[in-house]
């Protein structure tokens, strides 16, 4: 299935992101509670020459998290070391990576909440206790080592905060999640990269992409490169409202952000199942998508924007969805 360029997931199209990331606390745009938070924190644990606490980093894709984990790791003088959860598939490989730390080092574990049970018990006193337990050799001739760890601050990003166990949250002594970013917040963002980029950008054009962005950089970061395809294509040097919206249209993004796959679940939830209630394995199956895609990517923008609404008997359509759908707004 094609990939959607609206979705907060990272795609490998996004590997630019790199070039444009900030790499301190100042340069990052928004998120205002969680970055002044963790700036203090980090300023106690200079202060006190000691690692910083282990962070948990949360909220939907694309807002930021890795950017954060990066700017932790430059911000204290320290490497950064990554990994995910699915990764870390045995105890050899937690141990390969954690034996590379140096003090004050960060570790970044995303999709923290995709670690295996027995993985993330053997990095409980490693979090607690710098050291960890293996177990070496088959049955009959194993034995137990313990591997001593320099002070390390771990950093931990999910976008199901819920699919963490309770030993492993309450390990994490600094929990901070991020929310989605207002289009004034999205605007200047988009603004920064036209700058990092060397493609300029209107105001109105750069308004008109921030609305379309689902509340995400992410995905506003995405939209303003393949507009600027559009643009550089057509012999123009600065991005305008009418490039952008008609490059939109062309990717097929709505006013509000919304794309096909977001277009054929509220038309199923209103055609085929008459606005709902209706569970959400089933729109899923009616329109050919994974329930995980529909739960992580489709239905908290859709939520968050009042198109849908979730009740203990199924998902519920709005007015909004009504009047978009039917093209009265």
């Amino acid at each position: 299935m094609e990939e959607r360029i609206i979705t907060g997931e990272e795609l490998e199209v996004d590997n630019f992101e790199m070039n444009i990331r900030p790499q301190l606390i100042k340069e990052y745009i928004g998120q205002e509670e969680v970055k002044n938070n963790i700036r203090i924190f980090i300023e106690a644990a200079k202060i006190r020459d000691e690692a910083l606490d282990h962070v948990l980093l949360y909220g939907p894709p694309g807002l930021g998290k890795t950017t954060l984990a990066h700017i932790i790791a430059n911000e204290l003088g320290s490497n950064i070391k990554t990994t995910t959860g699915p990764a870390l598939e045995k105890s050899g490989d937690l141990a390969a990576v954690l034996s590379t730390l140096e003090p004050g080092d960060v570790l970044f574990i995303d999709e923290i909440h995709r670690m295996p049970k027995f993985i993330e018990e053997i990095l409980y006193p490693a979090m607690e206790d710098f050291e960890i337990d293996l177990v070496i050799g088959s049955e009959g001739a194993s034995k137990n080592i313990k591997i001593e760890l320099p002070p390390f601050t771990l950093v931990g990003a999910t976008t199901r905060a819920g699919d963490i166990s309770a030993p492993l949250r309450d390990r994490f002594g600094i929990v901070s999640k991020l929310n989605y970013y207002t289009n004034e917040e999205l605007e200047t963002i988009i603004k920064r990269t036209s700058r990092v980029l060397n493609m300029d950008i209107d105001n109105k054009a750069a308004s008109e992409l921030a609305k379309r962005s689902r509340k995400t950089p992410r995905i506003a970061n995405r939209l303003f490169k393949r507009v600027r395809d559009f643009a550089q294509v057509s012999g123009e040097s600065i991005i305008t409202n009418q490039i952008t919206k008609e490059s939109l249209l062309k990717l097929k993004v709505d006013k509000f952000g919304l794309d096909q796959v977001d277009i054929e679940y509220l038309e199923a939830l209103i055609n085929k199942f008459n606005g709902g209630p209706v569970g959400v394995e089933t729109i899923a199956s009616s329109i050919g998508e994974e329930v995980s895609t529909l739960e992580d990517v489709v239905e908290p923008y859709l939520m968050q924007e009042g198109f849908i609404k979730r009740t203990p008997r199924g998902r519920v359509a709005t007015d909004k969805s009504y009047q978009h759908i039917k093209g009265d707004d």
